[in-house]
């Protein structure tokens, strides 16, 4: 039995009731600074005949083969090996200038065993409106391993059909933000709440004057802003290293009943309540009994299952919490009576159907 007492439990044992002061920068993101999600479709060649065997794979060879001036004769298949149809993805970042290097990463797009040893082909990669924003082509870093034996023993290491290229594409062209434009900039806050964002509209002002920036909601802050691209640069660079005080989050619990993790917020208690909690243990058990015959019966071997089920009944055990308790007042009073982590859950989700529990459960 694990005991709740190596559970991880983050919260009301470990928190203070005081408040803490974060950057600008770690707490918000500026409204259209943002990076943007390319994709392309590409060949890879040079495989050691690790490569696809679908019909498309092939009549991407034959489509580049045609760009070069080669005619490869009607109703003549190649059979390579060696080549592979894959997607290419890859995120451009906001600012990202022409001639400037992302990563790329390449996956298969058939059956190929394994990318190792390959060559992306250059190959477009566009945005979701259709244009070309980047160019990628290079050498594949595959971090996976395949090999299989003539009598079908085969042994996979990681994902072998999946490769990187570190720098490997190269950004053809800018995406505009709206960075530049307007006399605002809007700050949109990671995770919405009130508390913050007036907490920020209140920094702000105190340190730039008062009306400065306004909230418009709980997760968006306007902020006035220059004109001019070199002020506005050295104004964000004074905005977003402002320390601002943070909103207590609402009371909430994450149990991850599969790995044991607790994850234990502020401000969590429960109303009296008394909860009786029943030891069962269920135990189930599968065997695999082999019946071999004897040479003269003329039958065959068969594997048959063999399932065992156990029910186990202890005795219930009573908790009385009064007004008030936290939550941490509960673990410990489990964790007294030796309770295993299902029982932890099972208290709490009955807490929070009577209603005593003041908090959001969450189980994962």
């Amino acid at each position: 039995m694990v005991h709740l007492g190596r559970w991880l439990l983050i919260g009301l044992m470990t928190w203070s009731s005081f408040s803490y002061a974060e950057r600008v920068k770690d707490i918000a993101n500026v409204s259209g600074v943002r990076a943007n999600q390319l994709v392309g479709y590409g060949l890879v060649v040079g495989l050691n005949g690790s490569g696809d065997k679908t019909p498309f794979a092939e009549q991407s060879l034959l489509s580049m083969l045609s760009k070069f001036g080669i005619k490869v004769p009607d109703g003549v298949k190649t059979n390579a090996k060696n080549i592979a149809a894959v997607a290419v993805h890859a995120e451009l970042p906001a600012f990202a200038k022409s001639g400037q290097r992302i990563d790329i990463t390449v996956s298969s797009l058939g059956n190929a065993k394994s990318l190792r040893g390959g060559t992306l082909l250059l190959t477009p990669l566009k945005g979701v409106d259709g244009n070309v924003y980047a160019l990628a082509q290079g050498n594949l870093v595959v971090g996976g391993l395949d090999a299989s034996g003539a009598d079908g023993s085969r042994i996979t290491i990681n994902v072998p059909s999946v490769g990187r290229i570190p720098n490997g594409a190269m950004v053809e062209q800018t995406v505009k933000t709206g960075f530049e434009l307007g006399n605002t900039i809007k700050l949109n806050l990671k995770n919405a709440d009130f508390t913050t964002a007036t907490n920020l509209v209140n920094t702000v002002n105190e340190q730039l004057g008062a009306g400065t920036a306004r909230a418009l909601d709980a997760e968006t802050v306007e902020v006035m802003a220059p004109r001019d691209p070199n002020q506005r640069v050295a104004f964000l660079s004074l905005l977003e290293n402002m320390e601002v005080a943070m909103g207590d989050a609402a009371a909430r619990i994450i149990v991850n009943s599969r790995t044991g993790t607790v994850v234990i917020s502020q401000h969590v208690t429960v109303s009296p309540a008394a909860v009786t909690h029943g030891g069962l243990t269920v135990k189930i058990s599968e065997d695999l009994e082999i019946s071999q015959p004897n040479a003269l019966a003329g039958g065959n071997t068969a594997v048959t299952p063999n399932s065992g089920v156990q029910v186990e009944q202890g005795s219930g055990r009573m908790f009385q919490f009064p007004k008030g308790v936290s939550l941490n007042d509960i673990v410990q009073a489990v964790n007294k009576v030796g309770a295993a982590p299902g029982d932890l859950v099972a208290i709490l989700e009955a807490l929070k159907q009577s209603g005593a529990l003041k908090a959001e459960l969450m189980i994962i």
